[in-house]
């Protein structure tokens, strides 16, 4: 019996003849791993299901204009789209509050002493968007692994997970974009002290 062509890429092309069906039958057979990455993602089921919305109207807009090319990577494609969204979604919010973190990965450990004055307030909230202003200057990647570490307050296992990547490259992202900070830290001055 000869192999069959890539079932999915059979339903795009079906799809973009007319087929509504075939993205039904497309979007049946990837919906549960698109959402388990978006609420991998954001922990939140309602924005989980918002964000699935996008993703899907963002894929049936880009095979409907003909520009889709992935060669049979359908699904790493959509899930990369997933995760871009899931991403831009705490861009937007702007909810990004730090974690305390571990030992080994406190950046701001030194700031939490007691109930702060309005002056350590200010200089606290400084210092915050000094260390987000770092993190989006490191490579997309590691940049990825610090804001689902630190801002999301994800374990290296779920990271691993929503990445596609084993536990291990995920450590060694953080790992390398740590270095990355405290060099981009050196470099501009950067300072993590009230002082």
């Amino acid at each position: 019996m000869a192999q069959q062509p890539n079932p999915d890429r059979a339903l795009i092309a079906q799809f973009q003849q007319g087929d509504q069906r075939a993205f039904e039958t497309l979007f049946a057979r990837h919906r549960d791993q698109v959402y388990t990455k978006l609420y991998l993602l954001v922990r939140d089921h309602e924005v989980a299901a918002d964000l699935f919305q996008d993703v899907f109207i963002k894929v049936v807009d880009v095979l409907r204009s003909g520009k889709y090319n992935e060669e049979g990577k359908f699904l790493p494609w959509v899930l990369r789209i997933a995760h871009n969204a899931g991403i831009d979604h705490f861009r937007r919010q702007k909810k990004m509050p730090l974690s305390r973190g571990t030992e080994e990965y406190d950046l701001l450990g030194g700031l939490q002493d007691g109930n702060p004055n309005r002056e350590e307030e200010l200089i606290s909230g400084r210092i915050m968007e000094d260390v987000r202003h770092l993190v989006d200057q490191l490579p997309e990647e590691q940049r990825d692994v610090v804001q689902m570490r630190m801002y999301r307050e994800m374990s290296f296992k779920d990271i691993a997970d929503s990445t596609g990547v084993s536990i291990n490259t995920a450590l060694g992202r953080m790992r390398y974009a740590l270095i990355n900070l405290r060099k981009m830290m050196e470099e501009q001055n950067v300072s993590l002290t009230l002082d």
